[in-house]
C-alpha cells in the first residue's frame, strides 16, 4: 500500500438521527448514551446535537442526531455486540418514532486546519 493510499482509509462513523415520540426526555437518553459509551473502550468519540435551523419540510420531522467515530470498522462491530450496547438499544428504541441509521467508513474531503 503507498503512503498515500493509507491516509484515504478513515474512521468509522455510526451516524443516527431520530424524531423521538412525543413525551420523551431527551435528557434522560442522553445521558444513557453518554453513560453508554462511557463504559466501551471501542468507543473513539461522541457527539450529539438537536437540529436548530432546518426547515421543517427538509427534516422531514427528525430532531436529533447522534454521531459516535471508531478507529476502524470492527470497533464498530464490538460496540455494536456489547451488552451495554444491546441492553440501551432496547430502551433508545422504545423512544423513538422515526429513525435514520448510517455506518460507513469515512472518506476525509477536507483536513482540519492544524
Amino acid at each position: 500500500m503507498g503512503e498515500g493510499e493509507e491516509a484515504a482509509m478513515g474512521e468509522f462513523k455510526h451516524l443516527v438521527i431520530v424524531k423521538f415520540k412525543e413525551g420523551v426526555v431527551v435528557e434522560d437518553i442522553v445521558k444513557g448514551m453518554k453513560k453508554l459509551v462511557s463504559e466501551i473502550d471501542s468507543v473513539k468519540s461522541f457527539e450529539w446535537g438537536q437540529d436548530v435551523e432546518g426547515q421543517e419540510m427538509l427534516r422531514q420531522g427528525f430532531t436529533h442526531a447522534f454521531l459516535m467515530t471508531f478507529n476502524e470498522k470492527e470497533d464498530y462491530t464490538t460496540f455494536a455486540s456489547h451488552p451495554s450496547h444491546v441492553e440501551f438499544s432496547a430502551t433508545f428504541s422504545a423512544a423513538i418514532e422515526k429513525i435514520v441509521l448510517l455506518d460507513f467508513p469515512t472518506v476525509l474531503g477536507k483536513a482540519p486546519a492544524a
